[in-house]
């Protein structure tokens, strides 16, 4: 064999087939693994639960369904109106002349009388505060209308008090009337004992006093003051005084009645009177027409004590002859009846010949003690001013 071939052919270029080989299994491998044709076995094994299945159903309800808006009602034409027939004119009614209004009463606070009989003498129905029934008064029963000494002035109109109706009134002239006083506490009679009443006025105010005296030493005294108004007599001021004074005054702006000794006011009414004055109202009202107040007949007053304020009653009686140490007269008698405990029986004596002035006043406690004071003398007085 020529040797000096050999030497070229050692040294002529070889191709690398195994590399080639190589590379393109590598290659074929990353392209089968990015298509995801890896053989299996060639990844990481399935988890068992990625076998299992669990199935269960499920009901889905219907969604409601919006209801339908109601339809509109529809809206029907008004019936035709009715023809009208004219009606026949009203027969006219005769006139009824209108009549006035009972009274009514108005409730108070009350306490027990005192004891002692002198200390009641007089007009004083004790001091009960407790509410009364409401009481009716008659036609005639009103006090309204000014007067002087010796005429009956214009009737009035009450809208407020406890006495209705129009009435005419003739307040008696300046007089000064003298009592002689029997008296009865427990066992015990009283004797020796005078009263003294002292009315005075003057067409337009007044001054009234009533004291109780016993071997010239006063054992008690009311007095009152006050004008001659459109409802007679109108108090300003009640005092009551035994040891010590006890007074009420009439605010008649305010239109209330304040007392002094710590008791609340109250309401005044119109026509109201003290437990003096109403003595002399009553026999105005008498005197301004007697024929109003027949037997039967009621009057109703607001009548104000040092310590409260009530409606009395006086139901109107027949005539008496009575004898009293001043002499004999005929009397229209007046009386308050007892209506709760500690209420005391009032009987006035009222003579149309003394211008309707008292010519006897008795008061009966409930334990049946009582005063009575007789008239012994009477003084007619002209004073200018009270």
């Amino acid at each position: 064999m020529p040797t000096a071939a050999l030497p070229d052919a050692l040294d002529a270029p070889r191709v690398p087939w195994r590399g080639l080989a190589l590379l393109t299994a590598l290659v074929a491998l990353a392209h089968l693994a990015l298509l995801g044709l890896t053989p299996p076995g060639s990844g990481p094994r399935p988890s068992p639960l990625a076998q299992t299945f669990i199935t269960r159903s499920i009901v889905i309800a219907p969604a409601p369904q919006p209801e339908p808006p109601a339809a509109a009602p529809v809206a029907q034409a008004p019936p035709p109106p009715r023809p009208v027939r004219p009606r026949p004119a009203p027969r006219p009614r005769p006139a009824v002349a209108p009549t006035p209004e009972p009274a009514t009463e108005h409730a108070m606070p009350t306490e027990s009388p005192p004891n002692d009989l002198i200390a009641q003498a007089g007009i004083d129905a004790g001091d009960a505060t407790t509410p009364e029934p409401a009481a009716s008064a008659s036609d005639g029963s009103a006090a309204s209308g000014a007067s002087s000494s010796n005429a009956g002035a214009a009737a009035g109109s009450d809208t407020a008090g406890a006495i209705p109706g129009p009435a005419t009134l003739q307040v008696p002239g300046s007089v000064r009337l003298g009592f002689a006083a029997t008296a009865q506490q427990g066992a015990q009679p009283l004797q020796g004992v005078f009263g003294e009443l002292v009315w005075l006025q003057d067409g337009s105010q007044y001054d009234l006093k009533l004291a109780w005296t016993f071997l010239f030493k006063t054992l008690r005294s009311q007095h009152s003051t006050g004008r001659i108004g459109p409802t007679g007599i109108e108090p300003l001021r009640f005092s009551d005084t035994r040891r010590t004074e006890v007074a009420s005054q009439f605010d008649r702006d305010k239109g209330q009645v304040v007392f002094s000794s710590n008791v609340p006011s109250v309401m005044l009414l119109a026509g109201a009177q003290d437990r003096l004055s109403v003595v002399l109202q009553l026999g105005a009202l008498l005197a301004g027409d007697p024929a109003h107040y027949p037997t039967g007949a009621v009057i109703a007053v607001q009548t104000v004590g040092p310590r409260d304020a009530e409606i009395w009653t006086f139901n109107v009686e027949g005539e008496e002859e009575l004898a009293v140490p001043a002499g004999q007269f005929q009397a229209r008698k007046l009386t308050r009846n007892p209506r709760k405990p500690f209420d005391d029986k009032i009987e006035l004596w009222l003579a149309p010949a003394l211008g309707w002035l008292p010519v006897r006043i008795r008061q009966t406690q409930t334990n049946g003690d009582f005063i009575d004071l007789q008239l012994r003398n009477q003084n007619a007085l002209r004073t200018a001013n009270p």
